[in-house]
């Protein structure tokens, strides 16, 4: 059977791309949040996942608010980049991985999810930048599946919908069989509000005990309402819904425990709260 290996939060900040595209990665403004990266991409280099399976939510590539599903799966050979990230080149295209696709799809079905299954997906900033953030250097190295969660248009998930839907997927991880292996990713946040008379909200104290939480108490954030979490969050900082479906994801199994392998956390990059931790799943 497949072995999944950990998971990996980041954020998708399209600037980021800009500065990728402009080597801006030593400037002052950038540093503290590019020499994050380094321990895990030397981690990546020691595991070397065959697939990563990435928690996304789409900014109306694919979906817009009047086609929003909660759920989507990927289950396409490759996925084209079409938002280059407002400053990052075009991409390669990003090669599915069909079998596994399939897989999940089936497996949340069977556990009454009603998902959206899409055979041609397009793909933006979300899944191309951290990509691009892990493996700086040449074509990517994993196949990958790509899952989004609505996080754009209301009524959204429940978190505890959402971490539910997280752990099946590790589940259907497990019982996938093939010797490959598998690392989770999740897309997006952490505290942020790009409008309204909140436009710049950040909050750190909450940022930083999520991502505490996500190591010691996973289920923490689940106690939270979607409208509790937008408070405390900012409309956008909603996103921290991709990394609790992926560390969900790690529950699955009769080997819950996880470590740490590295985190970092930076304010702002463009009013936004960036967080970024990797967890290595214990046999």
């Amino acid at each position: 059977m497949a072995q999944l290996i950990g998971c990996i939060g980041t954020s998708h900040i399209p600037a980021i791309g800009g500065a990728i595209h402009k080597g801006l990665q030593q400037d002052p403004y950038w540093k503290p949040f590019f020499d994050g990266f380094p321990p895990i991409r030397q981690w990546l280099g020691e595991k070397k996942p065959d697939v990563i399976v990435i928690f996304y939510n789409d900014h109306g590539l694919n979906f817009f608010l009047d086609n929003m599903p909660t759920f989507a799966v990927g289950a396409a050979p490759e996925y084209l980049n079409s938002d280059e990230g407002w400053g990052i080149p075009s991409l390669e295209p990003l090669k599915g991985e069909v079998d596994l696709s399939w897989h999940i799809i089936n497996t949340l079905i069977d556990k009454e999810f009603d998902i959206v299954s899409c055979q041609e997906m397009l793909v933006d900033h979300a899944c191309s930048l951290p990509l691009k953030l892990l493996y700086p250097e040449g074509n990517y190295p994993v196949t990958v599946v790509p899952i989004c969660i609505n996080t754009v248009q209301f009524p959204l998930p429940k978190a505890s919908r959402v971490y539910a839907m997280g752990k099946a997927v590790g589940e259907a991880i497990a019982s996938w069989d093939s010797s490959k292996t598998v690392a989770v990713l999740g897309s997006g946040g952490l505290s942020h509000q790009l409008d309204g008379e909140r436009a710049g909200h950040i909050n750190k104290a909450f940022d930083l005990q999520f991502m505490e939480s996500l190591l010691s108490n996973p289920e923490w954030a689940t106690q939270f309402s979607i409208h509790e979490l937008v408070e405390k969050t900012g409309t956008q900082g909603v996103e921290l819904l991709m990394w609790l479906a992926m560390r969900a994801a790690l529950t699955a199994g009769t080997s819950p425990g996880v470590r740490k392998v590295h985190s970092n956390y930076h304010i702002p990059i463009s009013n936004t709260a960036t967080g970024l931790l990797a967890l290595e799943k214990m046999d």
